[in-house]
């Protein structure tokens, strides 16, 4: 499978990213703690996406509880994958879902990477990850401890997840003022329906060279085209699982947007997800994108989208379906 680096890292990623938040959870919810997929069906996914030429798995401490970074770890005793594999985790909340643990402080992010690597049963990640803005630390307090993890080896570079521009910003000044490690990327949501990072988050990546790996690619599967008018939400979807970011696309204009993506996707003869998938592929700055499949069967559309070409004309008409 295609690979990209990310930013000035030199780390590259599959293109197909294997996001593992449902693996014995749904996240970081402590409400949802032992829920998702069970870790046999966690191991079944991962053998799944292994055997598509996916490569790069991205968790973090607190997915499940702790269990998602337990299965790639059980995953990983197999000979001969962890020399292929990009691994990313990602801290903020608490693993043990107490409200009182959370953030950013460097003390707490040197609390938390030996659990992520005893859990992962490895010696240092590739990828680490701040899950979201810490308002109550400075970000320069938390750069100085994330360059002290890249340059004790046991972190190969940094990244940010669910930022803006202003805090995006401020972190690479700080970075470049001071000579620290740097958000060498971004992940955060992007779709046809979440299109928040066109405004400050994207443009901010292209000047600064950083790489873009956006989740939720599928809006929790109103891009698949699960859920129809005047009908309750399948069992165990994500709308009816965990509605509260996913319950505002219930009107008449996603309905339409889904209709006409699933028209063009039949005409080209793919899925609809897969047309989905592809209009994010063709985005320039787009280098992967996290796919969190409930089945092994969930991650052959994102493949299947990273072989469709849209030109500029095309990704301009798959977005209008949304207009």
């Amino acid at each position: 499978m295609e690979r990209r680096a990310l930013g000035r890292s030199g780390i590259e990623v599959t293109r197909v990213i294997l996001g593992c938040g449902n693996f014995g959870g749904i996240g970081s919810a402590p409400a949802f703690f032992g829920r998702g997929e069970t870790e046999e069906e966690a191991l079944a996914i991962m053998d799944a996406a292994w055997g598509l030429g996916i490569r790069t798995f991205d968790t973090a401490d607190a997915y499940g509880g702790g269990r998602s970074e337990r299965a790639i770890g059980r995953w990983l005793r197999d000979d001969g994958r962890r020399d292929e594999l990009t691994l990313t985790t990602k801290v903020f909340h608490s693993v043990e879902g107490d409200p009182a643990d959370f953030g950013l402080a460097p003390e707490r992010i040197r609390r938390q990477i030996p659990g992520s690597l005893e859990r992962l049963g490895v010696e240092r990640v590739e990828l680490y990850v701040i899950h979201e803005p810490d308002p109550a630390t400075p970000v320069e307090a938390t750069l100085e401890e994330l360059t002290r993890l890249v340059e004790s080896g046991v972190v190969g570079a940094v990244g940010a997840s669910n930022v803006d521009g202003p805090y995006l910003a401020e972190a690479l000044e700080v970075s470049e003022r001071r000579g620290l490690a740097r958000f060498e990327w971004v992940q955060n949501s992007y779709s046809l329906l979440d299109r928040e990072a066109e405004r400050e988050v994207l443009p901010l990546c292209a000047e600064h060279g950083l790489g873009f790996t956006p989740f939720s690619p599928l809006a929790g599967g109103w891009l698949a085209g699960r859920y129809r008018r005047g009908e309750a939400p399948p069992e165990g979807s994500r709308l009816a699982t965990r509605p509260g970011p996913y319950a505002a696309y219930d009107e008449e204009r996603v309905y339409a947007g889904v209709d006409r993506l699933a028209g063009d996707a039949a005409r080209r003869g793919i899925p609809t997800a897969a047309l989905a998938y592809a209009w994010l592929f063709s985005h320039p700055q787009v280098d992967g994108i996290v796919v969190g499949p409930r089945r092994p069967a969930h991650l052959q559309p994102a493949v299947d989208g990273l072989a469709v070409d849209l030109d500029a004309r095309e990704r301009d008409d798959v977005a209008g379906y949304f207009a």
